[in-house]
């Protein structure tokens, strides 16, 4: 009972006792070591540094989406491959204001919907002019792309019903044209059209999918929009949920198919985008170059592996009169078994912290990188997890047939060694 109780504590001695002759071998040939572990060590820094650069591209798309919206639906006019449509006139083509009648109420997934209708315009303002984008929308709006009105008010559905000539500027553009900073009230052209301004939007965020400081804005009801200026006009919506984007869309096509009349048998004329389809689209592609890179390591510690099984054969064979006179002694095979398999898992070890070390290296660097978009980089502990887990493993794997042969030795014939 006593000898089984200090079996843990032997054990754990005999490998502390392990380690140290294996650091010891280590330390004496130093540059055979690293020589030995360089492949676990190229390989190791490499795929931590990949998977580094992946979480801070990852880190950026995530905060990307997530200020865009994951949950976003357009919805845009499309040329069919085949049909009768297929080379039909955009006019016949395209989305008109009607074809969206309704939809909140046919389709329980769509939490909000705007048709927007964009075109490019002269503003002026006193003796100020400038080239505007100007973009009608309608209430929600705002909730969709979540932008509110930090001056003033936004549209109603009055103002938009009423197609009134009223407007929302942004900062940015209230500063081109020299407004007062609570310009609401005040008057200004758009092609010649007077509007009032009714609220100062905030500025949209920077983000992968659009530049902050692009070219000023001006926002009109979109009955103003489409009255003042018919032609080409998208959708855009907001599914309840990511969840369920998927029962938004199909929702959406049944609805549309419907409103613009379009027979079972005939393929759609508009197509249904999804944010989350993307972002999908971008995890299954960060997916496949984590496999890629897990091929490129595998290698790697592969090569690293038969490094570490031809230097541990070589030092059982420079060491086979120690074998010999450990075993005269009373030493058991298991016990020089375990010598030299703790031996190869200490030497791989160390190659893959010094590899981890190396992976932390290049990955502070490609933070430094401006405008690399890898400022989030980091090794995330899974990865480090690893990095050790593989390295343990190629020396368990190739370090037993060394340490078997050396078990296996005769005494008599290893102290007659030479």
């Amino acid at each position: 009972m006593i000898s089984i109780l200090l079996w843990p504590l032997t054990l754990l001695r005999f490998g502390y006792q392990g380690i140290g002759l294996a650091l010891g071998q280590i330390w004496t040939n130093k540059m055979r070591s690293f020589l030995t572990t360089l492949g676990i060590i190229i390989g190791v820094g490499s795929v931590t540094a990949v998977i580094a650069g992946l979480q801070g591209m990852r880190t950026k798309v995530l905060d990307s989406f997530e200020s865009f919206g994951t949950n976003k639906m357009y919805f845009i006019h499309d040329w069919p491959d085949d049909g009768p449509k297929q080379h039909a006139s955009w006019r016949v083509i395209r989305l008109r204001p009607d074809h969206f009648n309704d939809m909140l109420e046919h389709c329980p997934s769509i939490a909000s919907l705007t048709r927007i209708r964009e075109f490019g315009a002269r503003m002026e303002h006193a003796d100020k002019a400038m080239n505007v984008s100007v973009t009608g929308i309608e209430p929600d709006w705002h909730d969709i792309e979540n932008r509110s009105v930090i001056l003033g008010r936004t549209f109603t559905h009055t103002d938009n019903e009423g197609a009134r000539q009223v407007c929302l500027i942004t900062e940015q553009t209230r500063d081109q044209l020299r407004l007062d900073r609570d310009c609401t009230g005040q008057s200004i052209l758009i092609n010649d059209r007077r509007y009032y301004v009714v609220g100062v939007l905030e500025e949209r965020p920077d983000s992968m999918f659009r530049d902050g400081s692009s070219e000023a804005q001006v926002f009109i009801p979109f009955r103003t929009a489409w009255k003042v200026s018919e032609g080409f006009m998208y959708a855009m919506a907001a599914c309840e949920s990511p969840e369920v984007a998927d029962d938004a869309r199909a929702e959406a096509r049944f609805f549309l198919r419907h409103t613009r009349n379009l027979a079972p048998d005939e393929p759609d004329t508009f197509r249904i985008e999804i944010m989350k389809q993307y972002l999908d689209q971008f995890n299954a592609m960060a997916v496949g170059i984590t496999f890629v890179a897990g091929g490129i390591v595998t290698i790697s510690l592969l090569v690293g592996g038969i490094g570490i099984m031809n230097i541990m054969l070589v030092s059982v064979s420079e060491r086979t009169r120690e074998i010999g006179l450990r075993k005269a002694v009373g030493a058991k095979p298991s016990a020089i078994l375990l010598q030299f398999l703790i031996e190869a898992v200490t030497l791989c070890l160390i190659g893959g912290l010094v590899g981890l070390l190396g992976g932390q290296a290049i990955t502070e660097l490609l933070a430094s990188i401006e405008k690399a978009g890898l400022e989030e980089a980091y090794i995330p502990a899974w990865a480090m997890g690893m990095a050790f887990g593989f390295s343990a493993t190629v020396g368990i794997v190739f370090g037993m047939f060394p340490a078997i042969k050396a078990s296996r030795l005769d005494p008599i014939q290893a102290l007659r060694h030479e």
